[in-house]
């Protein structure tokens, strides 16, 4: 299981764009049919829908993961979960959770300072640093713990980066087609069981964590600094719920929502933040406009930005907004059509595959003119307003799109700030040279090596 039948996976699936041209094409994986979408007219026909909210068998075989969270259940079950978490993502919860979002931001330039500091001159792949403040931001948001009292936190990186490649090879392999019903008998699900084991037993000690801290002091009134009520972390509410009405939710239903929330929350904004950074490494003349955005909106203050402030940064909205159509942190999302449905001159009987293709529709021709080119202003309001909206959907779209993307919007948004403040960057790899595997995340092979070289010692350079 190498890089390169991930790589050769990723360069047949991207040919499809040039073979098939209207938006839609059929392969066959195994014995089973799948039906490919990348028109967005008929993108939205199944995402807009209430009906097709079924998941496939192979995303299904997630559940031995992530149990029955919401990227995983269907039905009642789903409608129910949805309805009860939406509230953990409001507005006024994300003000609280920039905070520390900032603190984890701060810390992480203190950890790539000194990396720099033992490696001068020398480029560094940044990828490392990214996943660990990504971790710990989710952690101490959404769960509500102290990432330093969690001490496998380097197991459960390095056993969701396995899982990811097992889980792609084995729903992308003949054998596992052919020989499942002894499925259980292979190697390849014994390495599986390992680590989803290890994965387990880390969410087990961030909920142990989190119930300790509950007792420890109480059903909380928490209060911020200003002796207002502070708004629960979605642990906490997910607790709430259970101890209020335990038909609910039961111990397992936590556990698969914090596995969801886990995996999620970190895999996808890490990885997301990586590839702007790849992006914004090479097109240096965006860069410069990034650069020139910051200092007019951060002058020379050096505190940590605030929600208002980064609202402001409209350019690199646009910037992070062009990276994800480019390398969608989740390059394809799956369903089951639950009956028939007409799709262009087709009607696709019920419980087809269907795999709807945010890799390709982002790089659709016939909606973005050039679409290797890199551009942020495709994203100016008036570009984009007559743009169909399931033509860019990194988030997905319809009923069952992402509950958690501004929180990762914000995420992004405020550790790159943090970062650009301090250096310009280049990336010592061009969109031609690098590989991106196309495992359950759109990840770039061997990390993002950057050069950063310090704002200070450039304004010195040029007299400024």
């Amino acid at each position: 299981m190498t890089k390169y039948f991930f790589a050769k996976r990723t360069k047949w699936y991207l040919s499809l764009l040039h073979r098939f041209k209207d938006g839609i094409c059929i392969f066959w994986v195994g014995h089973i049919p799948t039906l490919c979408l990348y028109d967005p007219n008929l993108i939205q026909i199944v995402l807009s829908n209430n009906v097709h909210i079924e998941k496939p068998d192979e995303v299904l075989l997630l559940r031995e993961w992530l149990g029955n969270g919401l990227l995983t259940s269907t039905g009642k079950q789903w409608h129910r979960d949805r309805k009860l978490l939406t509230p953990t993502f409001h507005f006024s919860i994300l003000k609280q959770f920039a905070v520390i979002m900032s603190d984890k931001a701060k810390n992480l330039i203190k950890h790539i300072e000194k990396i720099l500091e033992e490696n001068p001159g020398k480029a560094i792949n940044i990828q490392p640093s990214i996943d660990k403040a990504a971790i710990n931001i989710i952690l101490e948001t959404a769960m509500g713990v102290n990432a330093y009292d969690i001490k496998s936190l380097f197991d459960y990186k390095m056993a969701g980066y396995r899982y990811n490649r097992l889980y792609t090879h084995r729903v992308n392999s003949w054998y596992y087609r052919l020989l499942k019903p002894i499925h259980n008998l292979l190697p390849i699900t014994k390495q599986i069981r390992e680590n989803v084991t290890c994965l387990h037993n880390v969410t087990d000690e961030v909920i142990r964590k989190k119930k300790l801290i509950r007792k420890t002091e109480g059903e909380l009134i928490d209060y911020d600094i200003q002796n207002k009520p502070r708004n629960k972390a979605f642990l906490d509410l997910l607790l709430d719920l259970k101890n209020n009405d335990a038909t609910l939710l039961n111990d397992e239903d936590i556990r698969a929502h914090v596995d969801t929330f886990m995996a999620a929350g970190n895999d996808t904004t890490r990885i997301s933040i990586c590839w702007a950074l790849f992006c914004i490494g090479n097109y240096l003349n965006y860069q410069e406009k990034i650069h020139e955005e910051l200092e007019e909106v951060f002058k020379d203050s050096q505190k940590p930005a605030t929600v208002q402030e980064i609202s402001q940064l409209k350019y690199l909205d646009r910037v992070i907004k062009e990276s994800r159509r480019l390398y969608p942190a989740i390059p394809a999302i799956k369903r089951t059509l639950s009956e028939d449905t007409k799709l262009g001159d087709y009607i696709i009987p019920a419980n087809t595959r269907v795999i709807i293709s945010m890799l390709l529709v982002h790089r659709n021709p016939a909606i973005w003119p050039n679409p290797l080119k890199f551009d942020p202003d495709r994203f100016l309001p008036e570009n984009i307003k007559h743009t169909n909206p399931y033509a860019y959907i990194p988030f997905s779209a319809g009923p069952r799109n992402c509950i958690g993307q501004k929180f990762a919007m914000l995420e992004e948004k405020i550790i790159l700030t943090a970062i650009l403040r301090q250096w310009r960057v280049t990336c010592t790899e061009t969109p031609a040279d690098k590989i991106a595997l196309e495992n359950i995340i759109l990840e770039p092979y061997q990390g993002v090596s950057l050069h950063l070289v310090p704002k200070k010692r450039n304004k010195e350079a040029s007299g400024k």
